[in-house]
């Protein structure tokens, strides 16, 4: 099976409204090296299996083990939070040096053996994936475009020279995970459950060099809003001393070194009373790159731009549904180089991302100077028209005619 077929099957056949453009304009400077080229080659399965390695398996089959992950959990959904919440179990499986993954298992949620010399330990040899599943008001289970995960992190992988598990293993690990730990899953409109794949160089290595052995883990957690401000205007200020990518570099893969160098400049902007930070390029420090872990989208009257993905970006896989939406409602969408002065003149900004979905920026503050959009009180109308299409669509209250949606009985 051809994933994502049905998604382009759709865009092709959906003819978007009149003035609906899209344009990827010739960027100036030139970008970074052309992006790495994927053949999506399909692992085979591994005999292998992991009581060999020291792992246990859970002593049922998820048709029958699973029993308690129809109940509910315990929990205060009014208050649900983006933060960890251990649930009942997790998908493991293991890759040595020829490459192929063994059949994965479902063991029980909990820490997990790691050898001090391992390469993600010693050398960031990692990646990560974030993706959600929701529960619909008749109690079915929708993914939202898991084989667009996979691929990125195939893309991430072959950039930090790690195998990966095929597309159909990916998306079938995180099926098996969600459904182990159903009982998670928030009631509608509560929240959603946050799915996070981690692949990790786990074998032993001291000279740098690729790790002979890799994990892949999915574990889950119920969530609530990203930012405590929920749907409701964020407060951004523009970094200009810190970078989080640079060209040639790792920014447009989901490598887990990406994320702990942004950690200064947000601790010092929260404590300086703003949600994030937003991003310049490291050449000319003049052109938006992304915010420290969401992309960027500005404004202007009937056109929304973002900053193309040109090396240093990671390509967001909310960007890209964003994108899609925008043009299916007339929008004409511009993916560029976008200065930080168009800032000034901006009818409306927003992130996007899978935790934050869709936040619309209330203010940016550069160089001292503080711009507000939207009366920084409310929503902006733009913002508010495309959160409202996607989530709608993510949660199964609108039809899915992209094709986006995975259901699980």
């Amino acid at each position: 099976m051809e994933y994502g077929a049905a998604t382009r099957g759709a865009l092709l056949a959906a003819a978007p409204l009149a003035g609906a453009r899209r344009s990827r304009l010739p960027l100036s400077p030139p970008p970074s090296p052309p992006s790495i080229q994927i053949q999506n080659r399909l692992y085979s399965m591994s005999s292998l299996p992991l009581k060999a390695r020291g792992v246990r398996r859970c002593e049922a089959s998820l048709a029958s083990d699973y029993t308690k992950a129809s109940e509910v959990a315990d929990l205060d959904w009014e208050n649900l939070g983006f933060g960890i919440v251990q649930t009942d179990y997790m998908y493991i499986t293991k890759c040595g040096q020829d490459g192929n993954f063994s059949e994965g298992e479902m063991i029980p949620f909990g820490p997990i053996a790691l050898n001090p010399s391992s390469g993600v330990l010693n050398y960031g040899q990692g990646l990560f994936e974030g993706l959600k599943a929701y529960r619909t008001t008749d109690d079915s289970i929708l993914l939202f475009r898991p084989e667009e995960n996979a691929l990125r992190m195939r893309t991430g992988a072959e950039r930090m020279c790690m195998p990966a598990p095929s597309v159909e293993q990916f998306v079938d690990a995180v099926k098996q995970t969600v459904l182990a730990n159903k009982r998670w899953v928030p009631p509608t409109g509560k929240g959603s459950l946050y799915i996070r794949p981690l692949l990790m160089g786990s074998g032993a290595v001291l000279g740098l060099a690729p790790a002979p052995e890799y994990t892949f883990i999915i574990f889950v957690s119920p969530v609530g809003n990203y930012f405590k401000e929920g749907l409701a205007p964020i407060n951004l200020i523009v970094e200009d001393k810190f970078h989080r990518a640079t060209p040639g570099g790792t920014g447009s893969v989901k490598t887990i070194g990406n994320y702990a160098s942004v950690l200064m400049a947000q601790k010092i902007a929260k404590e300086k009373g703003y949600s994030d930070v937003l991003y310049l390029d490291a050449v000319h420090k003049k052109y938006l790159e992304e915010v420290s872990s969401c992309n960027i989208f500005v404004v202007k009257g009937n056109v929304i731009s973002t900053p193309a993905v040109k090396g240093t970006i990671l390509p967001g896989i909310t960007r890209k549904s964003i994108i899609d939406v925008a043009l299916s409602k007339g929008f004409q969408v511009e993916e560029r180089l976008v200065s930080v002065d168009e800032l000034l003149e901006a009818d409306e900004v927003f992130c996007t991302g899978t935790a934050v979905v869709v936040s619309p920026v209330g203010s940016i503050t550069y160089q001292g100077k503080r711009v507000e959009y939207a009366g920084n009180k409310g929503v902006g109308v733009v913002s508010q028209q495309l959160y409202t299409s996607l989530t709608s669509l993510q949660m199964g209250q609108a039809e899915d005619w992209l094709g986006w949606t995975v259901q699980l009985s």
